[in-house]
């Protein structure tokens, strides 16, 4: 068990916490000790924690009011909790406490904490560093909410059958969530449609629709439990819950559809929106949170400091991505149909309130919706958006920008269909707009904010990102957090950075043979857990080579297949070299609409049902794809990972947090110069990371002078034989055309680079091999890794951002 922080108050000893548990799970989960099932001391054990957790809640909301403190107000709408008891127990400081009174019970902790569901809050990245921030934000002190969906089934659940990815609706609700309170108070009625008529010298919108948005609340733990702040998350209530005259007329179905209209709003995470309706669901959704979150800062501002001209000074709205950026108009309504004020004095305060972190150069990810669809759903705000627009492209006029320049930076796009850019009003409502990592804030100034840069030269600023420590090293991997502690002190606990002194120590062979065990003993344990659950035997011994991550064409998931089909072949053609042992382990969600990235799903999982059964490759290949990727699941991999691949086509990944966590804990990066992965090189030496392929530069050089992939693969043996047993179906007997169309596209425009990469990401897997074989050295290189990326902790960035943007700290 890793060393555990202690508490800044005093936890109980375990014989009055028992004593505590009992009386929880007599009276409030109603069951006698003799009774209660696993599942009932799970809750008790919660609820009895919880009760620890309130007390430090309240103190911390009290002292920010004393002290009329500026919160940070974090818009996601995604938050990737994963599971939060062990979290919890640990940053209290009561994890041995509750261990010894479920003991004296004759149970295992560990048990119970594999009974809670992950929170499908989230999807990927996005979503986690939401959750690493918040957690940060307590850790420093600094008072925040979070506030997002409460979403009732979430991103799905994934099966695979067959290889075919299949969605299924999390449940994760089915059983309550001993976690949250609803606070009814704070409920905000959210108009949709309707008209915009005058009234005296101003105007009112009368929404033609309106559902009640009600707060659910979840503390969220700081180390130590110094502070605990709020998650807010949003759920959805009709106005009229059954319309009574209709049911007792017989129309049972459509006497509920205001019920099932509004509960549809909080349902489901990022619905398909390859048809109208689904695009008019997902911008329902952004603005029901987003205007329920901007009524909520805006009530508490307003109620205790009074003036809502003050609000920059008490208010600190951060923007994560592009999906809050209804917020400018909202707030911009507030301020001036609500509270009276001018349209230009507005436009100030709200500027000087909200920041805006963008975290994807991708153009499908840089939303803008159909005007039409924009301004029937949110007619005020659309004529706000106009008005602002106007101020913009005035200065834009005024400080001599061509008609270019000012056509990109207008917040309707007049190209095609007009739409309305959502990213353009977030820059500008905004007096911050950072990027996620150093590579990606200057593509930011270089490509899709390129003539908003050149109109506003100080906002965009970078910030990249991190993860917190405490999940990602020290809760999910106790037998590595102990030795760092043995070597080094605990320092590192309170202080990330303070993992560099491992340096020191890299070439310490008593210390490389620890970690080893170690990380044998995880990759042990994860090779059991998959044997239990999916029925396939790993060598524990072999490298674990590792991609977790959202399944998309630009992360290149389909790269690493092909350099595993080429590898397969190798193996057979060449049995007597001497080859590494290797297992390959895929997972990640497509989604539903995304008919490439499901294909490739099925792609690894047909490779992966041909390399596992020849007995021709004697165990020197498995490949694995894990269903149903998540944060409970990540938590048990990346301990156990070997290599990591971090391979985006260079350019088009922001940032990545994934890398971080592997290289926390003793994995190399195999990856190209994309995201973090810049910097994470700078900081663990170049002889301690894998790096190949192409750069962001080079890239976009060879799209713009004529990329020709055909030629490409027609001159790479491995390559173009790994693409042709693809194409013809030896993976895919019982559908040998199956893959014959994504062969094809990487032939004729191959976007994403996967040709022109394939050779340079080869050799450099076999660099890997080569280095795996040193013994001694891997495992220097494993230790400059962990004791170099404790600058990438989140407790780093919150406090740039509290600094630099916020002004908190």
């Amino acid at each position: 068990m890793a060393s555990e922080p202690v508490s800044d108050t005093k936890p109980a000893s375990p014989s009055d916490l028992d004593q505590h548990i009992m009386r929880v799970l007599r009276n409030r989960v109603g069951k006698d000790e003799r009774a209660a099932r696993q599942h009932d001391w799970y809750r008790a054990a919660i609820y009895a924690l919880r009760d620890e957790i309130i007390d430090a809640w309240f103190e911390s909301t009290r002292r920010t009011y004393d002290t009329e403190g500026k919160r940070v107000y974090y818009l996601s709408m995604e938050f990737l909790i994963g599971r939060l008891l062990r979290d919890a127990l640990s940053n209290m400081g009561m994890t041995r406490e509750m261990e010894k009174a479920l003991a004296a019970h004759g149970l295992d902790l560990a048990e119970l904490e594999e009974l809670e569901p992950d929170a499908a809050l989230g999807n990927g990245g996005l979503g986690r560093l939401a959750a690493c921030f918040m957690e940060s934000l307590a850790t420093l002190d600094i008072p925040a909410y979070g506030y997002g969906i409460r979403y009732v089934n979430g991103m799905f659940r994934q099966r695979i059958e067959d290889g075919w990815q299949i969605e299924l609706p999390e449940t994760w609700l089915a059983h309550g969530n001993p976690w949250e309170f609803e606070r009814v108070e704070s409920t905000y009625l959210i108009g949709f449609g309707g008209e915009v008529v005058a009234q005296g010298d101003g105007v009112v919108w009368n929404p033609a629709e309106k559902v009640e948005a009600t707060a659910v609340d979840t503390p969220v733990v700081g180390y130590k439990g110094k502070r605990v702040n709020t998650l807010r998350l949003w759920t959805a209530n009709p106005i009229d819950p059954l319309k009574l005259d209709a049911f007792n007329a017989g129309d049972h179905f459509g006497a509920l559809a205001e019920k099932v209209r509004a509960e549809s709003l909080v349902r489901v995470l990022y619905p398909a929106d390859s048809s109208p309706a689904g695009q008019e669901l997902r911008l329902r959704q952004e603005f029901f949170f987003t205007a329920a979150s901007i009524q909520d800062i805006v009530r508490r501002h307003v109620q205790y400091a009074g003036d809502i001209r003050t609000l920059p000074d008490k208010a600190a709205i951060q923007l994560n991505d592009t999906h809050p950026s209804v917020a400018v108009a909202e707030l911009m309504r507030l301020m001036v149909d609500v509270h009276g004020l001018e349209f230009n004095e507005a436009w100030e305060v709200c500027k000087k309130t909200i920041s805006y972190t963008n975290h994807t150069l991708l153009p499908e990810a840089l939303e803008t919706w159909p005007l039409p669809l924009f301004e029937r759903l949110l007619p005020r705000h659309m004529q706000i958006i106009y008005a602002i627009n106007s101020r913009v492209l005035r200065e834009a006029r005024k400080a001599g920008l061509t008609d270019g320049q000012i056509a990109a930076i207008s917040l309707i796009d007049e190209s095609g269909e007009r739409r309305v850019r959502m990213a353009n009003l977030a820059f500008v409502g905004a007096h911050s707009i950072n990027g996620v990592a150093a590579l990606h804030t200057e593509l930011m100034k270089e490509t899709v904010f390129a003539d908003l840069h050149a109109l506003y030269p100080t906002r965009i600023n970078n910030k990249t990102n991190g993860v917190t420590p405490r999940r990602w090293l020290q809760q999910c991997n106790p037998g590595l957090t102990k030795v760092i502690t043995d070597a080094i002190g605990p320092g590192f606990l309170d202080d990330a950075a303070k993992l560099s002194d491992l340096n020191a120590l890299a070439d310490d062979a008593a210390l490389g043979e620890r970690i080893g065990e170690v990380k044998r003993a995880n990759k042990v344990a994860l090779a059991e857990h998959i044997r239990k659950t999916m029925g396939i035997r790993l060598d524990p011994d072999a490298l674990f080579d590792v991609q977790i991550k959202r399944i998309h064409e630009y992360k290149r998931q389909l790269l690493n297949l092909i350099e595993t089909v080429a590898l397969y072949d190798q193996i057979r053609s060449h049995p007597e070299r001497d080859w590494v042992p290797r297992v390959k382990i895929f997972g990640g969600k497509a989604a539903p609409s995304y008919h490439n990235a499901k294909l490739i799903i099925k792609l690894a999982n047909d490779i992966a049902r041909r390399v596992n059964s020849d007995p021709s490759v004697g165990g020197l290949l498995k490949v694995v794809y894990v269903p149903n990727y998540n944060v409970s699941y990540a938590e048990r991999i990346i301990p156990a990972a070997d290599l990591s691949e971090q391979i985006s086509t260079a350019g088009m990944e922001a940032s990545g947090t994934g890398n971080m966590k592997f290289a926390l804990n003793g994995a190399l990066t195999i990856g190209t110069l994309d995201g973090a992965n810049v910097e994470i090189k700078e900081h663990v030496g170049d002889e301690n990371i894998v790096i190949f392929g192409l750069t962001a530069q080079e890239v976009a050089a060879k799209r713009a002078e004529g990329y020709n992939p055909r030629a490409i693969i027609e001159g790479s043996l491995e390559l173009s034989q790994a693409l042709s047993a693809i194409a013809s179906g030896v993976f895919s007997p019982d559908d040998p055309a199956r893959y014959e169309g994504l062969v094809n596209g990487l032939y004729e425009h191959d976007w994403f680079m996967c040709a022109a990469d394939f050779d340079s990401y080869a050799a450099a897997q076999r660099e890997v091999d080569a280095r795996w074989e040193h013994v001694a050295g891997w495992r220097a290189s494993a230790i400059r890794n962990i004791a170099n990326v404790g600058w990438f902790s989140s407790d780093r960035t919150i406090g740039e951002y509290a600094k630099e943007i916020w002004k908190v700290l």
